[in-house]
């Protein structure tokens, strides 16, 4: 199957402009956010729940200029069928006239039982939407965020090197901006583990010494 070729973002606004407001408050985003509290009680690696993540990701996309409704109603929801034993997908479905769209994108970013975490995101990155790419950098964004409270340096170096070799090529496919807070946060994370000397203890480690 051949990859698929967007138009990748470069503007990006510094505001929210009248028609985009409007846009927004035309939204019915209530009944996913009702749906997305059931990840309250799951919490996440660097403290706080999954739920505060979702309305993390929406605040992103926000950010970064995006109102299409169907992606930031996909943001709300977006680790609900992932996170919540036996969630019937069929909420998401028929929360609204969109919601089988929404459905689509959440079921794009959402692991598959038979995939591990690199084959999960080389799926995306090689077969994704547009719209399930931005959210996934959206995504991306919040945790390299919070990746900050994370004290694991193991689990902080995967990270980065999962989002590197994964995140950047989606990122530089779809949004230029997003691509540029990635590259921004990664370094800052390599400096983090650099100025505690993991990578010299690593290194150590490996020669035996």
């Amino acid at each position: 199957m051949a990859k698929r070729k967007y138009q990748m973002k470069i503007e990006r606004s510094q505001k929210m402009e009248a028609q985009q407001m409007h846009q927004l408050a035309d939204m019915r985003l209530a009944p996913y956010m009702q749906l997305a509290t059931g990840l309250i009680g799951k919490a996440r690696h660097a403290g706080g729940n999954m739920f505060r993540h979702q309305m993390d990701t929406l605040a992103i996309l926000i950010d970064y200029g995006y109102i299409d409704s169907v992606l930031l109603k996909a943001s709300v929801v977006h680790d609900t069928v992932e996170d919540i034993p036996d969630f019937d997908k069929n909420l998401i479905k028929n929360a609204d006239e969109e919601g089988s769209e929404v459905l689509e994108i959440v079921m794009e970013v959402t692991r598959r039982e038979n995939e591990d975490k690199k084959q999960f995101l080389r799926r995306i990155l090689d077969y994704g939407s547009q719209k399930a790419k931005v959210l996934k950098c959206a995504d991306r964004i919040s945790n390299m965020i919070s990746l900050g409270y994370v004290t694991d340096p193991e689990f902080i170096e995967r990270y980065c090197d999962e989002t590197e070799y994964f995140l950047l090529p989606m990122a530089l496919e779809v949004d230029f901006n997003m691509y540029q807070e990635l590259i921004s946060l990664i370094m800052t994370r390599r400096r983090y583990l650099e100025a505690g000397g993991y990578f010299d203890t690593r290194k150590k480690k490996s020669s035996g010494s």
